[in-house]
């Protein structure tokens, strides 16, 4: 029987984790983790036979209730036994619907999925799927969360919720209103991080350009995000810190020029754009036209020209037209940018999107997506052949892929080499020397001519 009372000389529990979406939900998987690491329970792998499965599901993923099933079956496969507890966005918008699915055990919206541990005792005596979903408007708190286990970087919560109304965003409705941390908070967290043998933290959350909300709404005096990552630019035992993502209209001059002035914030900015149309984003809901966008990204490459800047951007929204659509396209031709994450749009409901006319046919979406994709792949060959026999400090990773190993650069180029006890976790000044057919950095051979800088 499931208990969280372990008597004496009983092996302990085991508690296996699985993590959809963003760099947002690994952070608050590895909180709850340690959560149960702190309550007596043995964290395995997630391929592992476990006594709990947690399942962070994210609202964001298409076919989220599809992909929901396929990963309870799975864990019922390893062990028929087990407790499944789905946790996580797509847990706060449809818990019924995932109440429903077979081999589920419990449902915890985003307020309680932070007390999961208490919870777990009620499953000893439940005859059916527990679920426990409080009204979105009833989060008044902030929970701080970092991911660990991996040795080079971490993920660093520093904000939750969103305060803007995006006509096709699901995400206001899973977690709330925009609110974060303070400084002191996330400083002891950095610090914290610091300890260990991490080299680089990304900043994420939902809208960290928004960061300095209490859990009331109320905006704390000097603690913008500028006032953040001055702070933690005085770290020590930290190498490296990225931001994750950031609203052009909250990427203030402020932050460009800080980060081109600083040692350990990298030279990377990843800026949603989700239309190149100012008809499009204004449907959109978005807070800024397609003008201030294009300033944002010369201001950057004007004060770094090596910056990467990757853009989000949305295929197929109602409304939009193949002119539409030629237009986004060609702003983003002409941009000096690295990559794009491109995403197909999908009805949501509960959205204002979902109501809007001129719904554009699946098959023209994905033609638009197929578009898109094949410029991020000539964007980022552009960038990575901008950068051919320079130097970079590329921080490698501890992972064996065959014979070789991967970093990132500062500016966010992938390399990859043979193997080498001696980089791992290794920040090492080098040359970028080739880049192959499937566009992916390399250097050929050890050369003699490099550094190891931290």
């Amino acid at each position: 029987m499931f208990s969280l009372s372990l008597p004496p000389m009983t092996p302990r529990q085991t508690v296996a984790f699985h993590t959809l979406g963003c760099k947002l939900n690994f952070a608050e998987t590895s909180a709850i983790s340690r959560q149960f690491v702190e309550a007596g329970f043995e964290k395995v792998a997630f391929e592992l036979p476990a006594d709990v499965y947690v399942v962070n599901t994210c609202s964001v993923t298409e076919n989220a209730d599809k992909e929901c099933k396929q990963i309870v079956k799975k864990i019922k496969r390893n062990n028929p036994a087990a407790k499944v507890v789905i946790i996580g966005c797509y847990a706060q918008l449809q818990p019924q619907q995932i109440a429903k699915i077979e081999g589920v055990d419990m449902v915890l919206g985003a307020k309680e999925k932070f007390k999961i541990v208490e919870h777990l005792k009620e499953l000893q005596s439940a005859s059916e799927t527990i679920v426990y979903n409080s009204e979105i408007d009833s989060i008044d708190f902030y929970s701080e969360a970092y991911s660990f286990g991996d040795r080079t970087r971490a993920f660093l919560k520093v904000q939750d919720g969103c305060d803007y109304t995006c006509a096709f965003c699901t995400i206001p409705l899973a977690r709330g209103m925009s609110r974060s941390s303070n400084i002191e908070g996330v400083m002891k967290q950095a610090n914290a991080i610091g300890t260990t043998a991490v080299k680089e933290i990304v900043l994420t959350g939902v809208n960290i350009g928004d960061f300095g909300k209490g859990p009331e709404g109320s905006r704390r005096p000097n603690e913008q995000f500028i006032d953040l990552i001055k702070a933690l630019d005085t770290i020590e035992g930290i190498e490296r810190f990225r931001i994750s993502s950031i609203e052009p209209n909250l990427l203030t001059n402020d932050i460009i020029e800080f980060v081109a002035q600083s040692k350990k914030f990298m030279p990377h900015f990843h800026i949603p754009l989700q239309s190149g149309s100012n008809k499009i984003l204004k449907v959109m809901r978005r807070r800024y036209p397609r003008e201030l966008y294009a300033e944002r990204v010369a201001t950057i490459k004007q004060l770094m020209p090596h910056c990467c800047i990757g853009v989000d951007v949305i295929v197929g929204f109602p409304g939009e037209s193949h002119e539409d659509f030629l237009e986004t396209y060609q702003f983003l031709n002409d941009l000096d940018i690295s990559y794009l994450h491109v995403f197909t749009y999908s009805e949501r409901a509960n959205t204002a999107a979902i109501e809007m006319e001129g719904v554009v046919p699946i098959h023209e979406r994905k033609q638009r997506n197929s578009m898109l994709r094949t410029l991020s792949e000539k964007k980022k060959r552009a960038f990575y052949e901008q950068h051919l026999n320079t130097n970079r400090p590329v921080l490698f990773e501890g992972e064996q892929s065959g014979e070789r190993m991967q970093g990132f650069s500062d500016n966010y180029i992938k390399v990859k080499v043979s193997y080498n006890s001696e980089w791992v976790n290794k920040i090492v000044n080098i040359a970028l020397q080739e880049i192959n057919p499937e566009g992916e950095m390399l250097l050929k051979e050890f050369s003699e001519n490099y550094t190891i800088i931290a």
